[in-house]
């Protein structure tokens, strides 16, 4: 579909400029970050991961409890964290045709050995947290939002992460603004912020060598990060493990793990407080066309467009999230679209449960809603890279899937 040399990212990752990556500048990028959220207090971590490690360790201090309850389709890393953290993974299963936690199921799990809730803004999408803290706070049990994937949201025009108790975005590659690999915390209690703190400043070292490797990975990621280049840093090896049928490898859903903790260096800090100025701009862009292709999505036939759990929500819009009628018309798009180089892709391969590398962390059980979801999901990249005359190319594909 595309010529061979050009491929549309997944999502819309803000552009990194050559200016960018000039020598260090003054200033604290988690101060800016919390300015730009509008919250008091934010912490800088090494990944969204480190952040809910850091999160989950200070919980865990004040209280003796072990559960942690996170929806069943969401990132294998959140398994892994919790684990990192000895603490036990609960699956919920989500509401139907939802990423959002499925209230009842929330209610049945929340128990006194309850620990956290841990509601998912996915692909962008703001959760109803609200309705997820008042079960949750009813049992003594504390709400984190993983906001890993919506840097900038908000809701009634407050950023989302304090809607709960805490709250973790992630600066990882292709997230809007991107470290590469980095994330920021936030708490709305003063008290819990400070725990927090104390316990990044104890368990998280800094690490030189695994700082020059994120710095390299960084400079690769400005120059790579482009349709012209993105072919041989993504498309080659996604295409590959299509064609060897390794699907969790494909999407980039298997982590080590080992989940490693250091601080972020000065340069990395002074790349992001540079990016950051041109975030509000790029994430009005690509909320502008949104809008304009969910219309065009919505008006397909078995075609649903995943929107936000909650009114009065200003997500924000890496990708469009649609679900189609079933899991055949899914894969028969998918099979015309995943190695196309035209940004469609799923976000994860399973529902948490699914996945054979999680078994010693994650329980098993039945939750058809998350595997339903899993089943019948699709991503479309937000990126501006992806032009109206690409983008009609998926419109056409769907539609005749679906017709």
């Amino acid at each position: 579909m595309l010529k061979a040399w050009r491929e549309i990212p997944p999502t819309a990752g803000l552009p990194l400029h050559l200016r960018d990556l000039l020598p260090v500048r003054r200033g604290d990028f988690a101060t800016q970050a919390a300015r730009f959220l509008g919250v008091s207090r934010a912490g800088l971590e090494c990944s969204g991961t480190a952040c809910l490690i850091v999160i989950l360790s200070a919980l865990r201090r004040l209280s003796p409890r072990s559960k942690v309850i996170v929806p069943a389709y969401t990132c294998p890393l959140v398994a892994l964290a919790i684990a990192h953290c000895g603490l036990k993974t609960v699956l919920c299963d989500l509401a139907p045709n939802s990423f959002d936690l499925d209230k009842t199921a929330l209610a049945a799990l929340c128990d006194q050995d309850t620990l956290a809730v841990i509601p998912t803004h996915l692909a962008g999408r703001v959760a109803d947290v609200a309705g997820a803290a008042q079960i949750a706070h009813a049992c003594g049990a504390l709400v984190v939002e993983d906001a890993a994937q919506a840097f900038g949201a908000r809701i009634h025009g407050e950023s989302i992460g304090l809607m709960g108790d805490a709250g973790f975005f992630s600066f990882a590659a292709g997230k809007g603004l991107s470290l590469y690999e980095g994330g920021l915390w936030v708490a709305r209690d003063p008290a819990l912020a400070h725990a927090i703190a104390r316990v990044s400043d104890e368990i998280v070292p800094v690490d030189w060598r695994m700082e020059w490797m994120r710095s390299l990975e960084l400079c690769g990621y400005a120059a790579f990060y482009r349709p012209s280049s993105l072919n041989y840093v993504y498309g080659i090896p996604l295409r590959r493990g299509l064609r060897t049928g390794n699907l969790e490898e494909a999407v980039g859903d298997v982590f080590d793990p080992e989940l490693p903790l250091h601080k972020v260096g000065r340069w990395r800090q002074a790349v992001g407080l540079r990016a950051l100025k041109r975030l509000p701009g790029f994430q009005a862009e690509t909320a502008s066309q949104a809008q304009r292709r969910i219309t065009q999505l919505a008006a397909l036939p078995g075609v649903q467009v995943v929107a936000d759990a909650v009114p009065n929500a200003q997500g924000v819009w890496p990708s469009l999230m649609v679900l189609l009628p079933d899991v055949q018309t899914r894969d028969a798009a998918m099979a015309e679209l995943w190695g196309a180089g035209l940004g469609v892709t799923r976000m994860f391969i399973h529902a948490l449960h699914d996945y054979a590398y999680l078994r010693p962390w994650v329980e098993q059980g039945d939750y058809p809603h998350a595997r339903d979801f899993a089943d019948r999901s699709l991503t479309i990249s937000n990126s501006p890279w992806l032009d109206d005359a690409d983008f009609e190319r998926i419109l056409t594909v769907l539609r005749r899937c679906c017709g």
